[in-house]
């Protein structure tokens, strides 16, 4: 205890922030089992069991934002998770300095972006009458598409706006984990005669697979927690159909309709989804492959 007294004090100010910003909030959630009254407080409220639980899986939007978080999710994860991991690799293998930091750069950028603005420039560069998407098109003859308000769009606008915003920033940490592999193993590999393509095979790859199980085990349990902030920026009455999500869901019922109660048990219910699949994900990953979170 002694010895470590000095590590305990620096991790004091992380375990305050935790108590007071992570846990403590979580007394909140028991409005989720009240009929909330804002006059009478958490405590005072009416007991109510699982009414809004009931309540929620008994409407009609319960399978469509069922349906449309999981699917904003999953093409996220299979579109969105390879990218830096190729982003990385690719950086890692190119041999001109000035090429590789100019890329690395550009590719970062938009990570000190929040997501107003990159809502704001998807939202220009899609424009029918000045976005340049559809300047382009209109310049090689084709008609311009109102890419905002058809929901066949909503989609893919999302995952590959999401994917241009973080890329570069989530490929900093696999370069951190190239970096890590020895050189005396590539060095090994030119001796015996192993061209770059084998040692990317056979040296990088399976170097960085650790990370690559974390990284996906951590993807897989926020599949289901899409922000509420993007979508609201981006969607239209048009586009609800595929566009509305848990989050979002909760947004309108709370703070728009006061709906505090319906609120809070959505967003149980979706944080209890998350969780499961991040132990579920945990749990195949150490099966298949020895590692995992914990």
């Amino acid at each position: 205890m002694k010895r470590d007294r000095q590590l305990l004090v620096l991790f004091l100010p992380c375990l305050i922030f935790y108590i007071v910003f992570r846990y403590g909030p979580m007394f909140g959630l028991t409005i989720a089992f009240k009929d909330y009254n804002v006059f009478e407080g958490i405590l005072g409220s009416k007991w109510v069991g699982l009414k809004h639980f009931i309540k929620f899986f008994s409407s009609n939007d319960f399978w469509l934002l069922f349906r449309n978080t999981l699917a904003l999710g999953f093409f996220s994860l299979i579109f969105g998770f390879p990218v830096p991991i190729l982003l990385a690799i690719m950086l890692n293998e190119l041999r001109v300095k000035w090429m590789r930091k100019s890329i690395q750069t550009l590719t970062y950028l938009p990570a000190f972006l929040s997501v107003v603005i990159i809502s704001s420039m998807v939202i220009d560069f899609l424009s029918p009458s000045s976005g340049l998407i559809n300047k382009l098109m209109a310049a090689l003859g084709f008609e311009k598409i109102y890419f905002l308000i058809m929901p066949e769009w909503f989609r893919t606008i999302y995952v590959a706006s999401d994917i241009w915003a973080n890329m570069g920033y989530e490929a900093i940490i696999y370069l951190a984990a190239i970096a890590g592999i020895s050189p005396t193993l590539y060095e090994a590999a030119r001796v015996d005669g192993c061209s770059r393509l084998r040692s990317l095979w056979y040296i990088t790859i399976p170097s960085l697979m650790p990370t690559i199980l974390i990284m996906f085990i951590l993807k897989t349990g926020n599949m289901l927690r899409i922000g509420y902030e993007k979508v609201l920026l981006l969607y239209t009455p048009t586009t609800y159909e595929v566009a509305d999500v848990f989050s979002t869901y909760v947004y309108r019922k709370g703070l728009l309709e006061s709906n505090y109660s319906y609120a809070a048990a959505v967003g149980m219910f979706e944080a209890l989804i998350a969780m499961i699949m991040l132990l579920s994900a945990n749990f195949i990953s150490r099966k298949a492959g020895g590692k995992g979170l914990w």
